[in-house]
């Protein structure tokens, strides 16, 4: 089968960070360290599928956390639009992977069975690990349920062919990966598996972490899905605009030729 394209579409950065919001234990913890969204888009010949949905300014507003521009505008500058969106993978449903969901009426969506017992059970009684959600959200993925357009899946699953997901929590509960078959190889996704390529490369978690023991191992199952670690794609690292091909619009950059150039990271 015919390999498969992969953008990645910013939508919305945060540059007044320190190094503390984004390493446990991080000895330069005062140090500026920026952070870029991303949604993901995978076309195959008329085969979309779209891997997160980003937030809209009404959530950008109450976060007090700008965004550069609608998901929606983000995926008309490759030429889509959000009504052709039929199959969309949530690795989570944080605010800022699963905030849009709305925004994608005729979406089926592709979660893990343990995300949706996280976000819907007992452990959001404690703020701390309630804060990455909004209820709307989780509600707007429990009426997709109802509406018979919730796929769900229990550990590693396909999508479509050349398309995987694979439950590694850690950061959230039922937080998935999503391994893509390229011509450069499997690209894996991370999504907040590993937020910068930091995390992953010198196993260093991120503060915001249910539980710590499955981000650590899945750190090294990263590795593993990805054909080489110039393949892992982190969920927030400003670095993947630099590292990789800029496609497009200013806001897009191709994934699924592997990075520009040497990748010594």
């Amino acid at each position: 089968m015919t390999d498969w394209q992969v953008h990645a579409l910013k939508y919305a950065d945060r540059n007044s960070r320190t190094r503390a919001e984004s390493f446990i234990f991080d000895d330069n913890h005062d140090a500026p360290h920026a952070m870029d969204y991303f949604i993901w888009v995978l076309r195959r010949g008329a085969e979309v599928i779209l891997v997160d949905c980003g937030y809209d300014s009404e959530e950008a507003t109450r976060r007090g956390r700008p965004i550069l521009r609608d998901p929606r505008d983000a995926l008309a500058g490759i030429g889509l639009k959000a009504e052709d969106i039929t199959q969309l993978i949530v690795t989570h449903l944080h605010y800022d992977h699963a905030g849009g969901l709305h925004l994608f009426p005729n979406a089926t969506i592709h979660l893990q069975e343990a995300e949706m017992a996280y976000a819907t059970g007992p452990c959001m009684c404690h703020d701390t690990l309630k804060m990455p959600f909004t209820a709307d959200h989780v509600c707007e993925a429990v009426k997709r349920v109802f509406q018979g357009r919730c796929v769900f899946h229990d550990g590693d699953a396909e999508v479509s062919e050349g398309v995987t997901v694979h439950c590694l929590g850690g950061h959230s509960r039922g937080l998935q990966a999503v391994r893509v078959r390229t011509e450069a190889g499997w690209l894996c996704l991370a999504s907040d598996a590993t937020h910068f390529y930091e995390n992953v490369f010198e196993n260093k978690p991120f503060p915001i972490v249910v539980d710590l023991q499955n981000m650590l191992d899945g750190f090294a199952r990263l590795h593993e899905l990805a054909s080489d670690r110039s393949l892992i794609i982190p969920g927030h690292d400003p670095l993947v605009t630099t590292l990789f091909p800029q496609d497009g619009p200013e806001f897009c950059w191709r994934l699924d030729r592997g990075p520009s150039g040497d990748f010594n990271l």
